[in-house]
């Protein structure tokens, strides 16, 4: 059974419409027609707010009292996406895990390249920061999809850099932490990644790079300073180009000793967990980022 939902999945994902490389207006609409297109449970609550001047959408449960708070960023490669386009696997991560979760608007390149997104992320994690109430940062976890788990692992770098109180924990799912690109699976993987193309990465890549160095540690998580960062999870697919960004950067954090869990679930795609209605290795992971979530919340402590 799970053979035949992989190969669905992987056939959805090939003969879909968004052509990554192309125009980026053009793609952001298809973008967003593929993530929005089916309703939302009848439960799900959607409430527009800002924090720290920056657009964010909250993610709840109707009738759920949250346990604590995920900062959430979207994937899109910094071109595409929104809080909203996330909406439906944050809502399966709120819903398993009764956590509030506030999806950040971030701006997107190439209008508005690096620094931008990291800037905003920034804003607003200090901002929810004083949201978190009597739980404090132990209250709090950072979560980020692709480009949204890079902007994610930037994040917690810039916020030890600036002697701000660490959350409890953060999720990588497929994160994009490598801007140069220089990861194996770039080219090992490509005959069975079905979403991805190297070309079509590196064409965003410059988008969000812009006129600074690919390589830059808050560009490129993979060659920043790691020390001192909350527990991660990080969760990747054995069919994606970004693989090599996830093992590499979890054995980075690992080396700078935080404590680290690296999941490589075999024969799925780029951030197959979306999909976990559909595909049960989805919703597995799924079942164990509550689990690792819960751990975190019940034993975190502000650091």
């Amino acid at each position: 059974m799970s053979r035949e939902q992989r190969e669905a999945l992987d056939t959805l994902f090939r003969t879909g419409p968004l052509e990554v490389g192309g125009d980026h207006l053009q793609q952001r609409e298809v973008f967003t027609r593929m993530l929005t297109s089916r309703p939302l449970p009848d439960d799900v609550i959607l409430s527009p707010g800002s924090l720290g001047g920056v657009p964010v959408l909250e993610i709840g449960i109707d009738g759920a009292a949250p346990k604590g708070t995920l900062l959430w960023f979207h994937g899109g490669f910094y071109v595409f996406g929104s809080a909203r386009t996330s909406a439906a696997l944050a809502s399966h991560v709120a819903r398993r895990t009764g956590m509030k979760v506030i999806s950040v608007d971030y701006r997107l390149a190439p209008e508005h390249p690096y620094p931008a997104a990291l800037d905003d992320a920034l804003a607003a994690y200090r901002a929810v920061l004083d949201t978190t109430g009597d739980t404090g940062p132990a209250g709090l976890a950072v979560v980020g999809e692709s480009a949204g788990a890079g902007l994610a692992a930037a994040l917690l770098v810039s916020v030890r850099e600036q002697n701000l109180p660490m959350p409890a924990a953060g999720i990588l799912f497929s994160p994009y932490a490598d801007l140069t690109l220089t990861g194996t699976s770039m080219t090992t993987k490509q005959a069975v990644d079905p979403s991805f193309s190297p070309e079509a990465i590196a064409v965003r890549a410059k988008d969000y790079v812009g006129a600074a160095d690919a390589s830059e540690p808050l560009i490129s998580p993979m060659f920043a300073d790691l020390c001192g960062l909350p527990p991660l999870l990080i969760q990747a697919g054995s069919n994606e180009l970004l693989l090599d960004d996830a093992v590499r950067l979890a054995a980075r954090v690992a080396a700078h000793d935080v404590p680290v869990t690296l999941e490589v679930t075999p024969g799925v795609p780029h951030l197959f967990q979306a999909f976990a209605a559909m595909l049960e290795e989805g919703e597995a992971a799924l079942r164990r980022v509550g689990d690792f979530l819960t751990a975190a919340f019940t034993s975190g402590a502000p650091r």
